[in-house]
């Protein structure tokens, strides 16, 4: 897979799907079930229960393609109530490809520090 990186749009299915399925079969529910465009050159990936495998299916100009990845220890994902279709980045593919779950994360940001006489000073507007 050579992917120019920040191109690439990846949606992930948020069900258990039947790793029996191949090409056809992940097309259908790309197409009817996703509602998306499998001729769009985007990824999509599709988990089994037990979060142990993974298949991605695009499409390559010529073809569709399936990659295949099955765990020999630990889990894709380890919850499958927190787990929608989405679409996600490919940083986010390749570390649930590595067995790291990509959740949103807040960032916070602080202030710079202050010190308490120019905190004081600033609101009473004395400087």
């Amino acid at each position: 897979m050579f992917f120019p990186e920040g191109q690439v749009r990846v949606f992930v299915y948020g069900e258990p799907v039947n790793m029996r399925l191949s090409f056809d079969g992940l097309y259908a529910l790309t197409r009817h079930t996703m509602g998306e465009d499998p001729l769009s050159g985007a990824l999509f990936a599709f988990i089994n229960r037990r979060a142990t495998q993974i298949k991605i299916l695009y499409w390559d100009r010529t073809g569709f393609c399936v990659w295949a990845k099955r765990l020999e220890q630990g889990r894709l994902i380890s919850n499958w109530d927190a787990v929608t279709t989405r679409e996600m980045d490919w940083t986010g593919l390749k570390l649930l490809l590595e067995g790291i779950e990509p959740r949103r994360v807040r960032k916070r940001y602080r202030r710079p520090h202050q010190s308490a006489e120019t905190s004081r000073s600033t609101r009473h507007g004395t400087v």
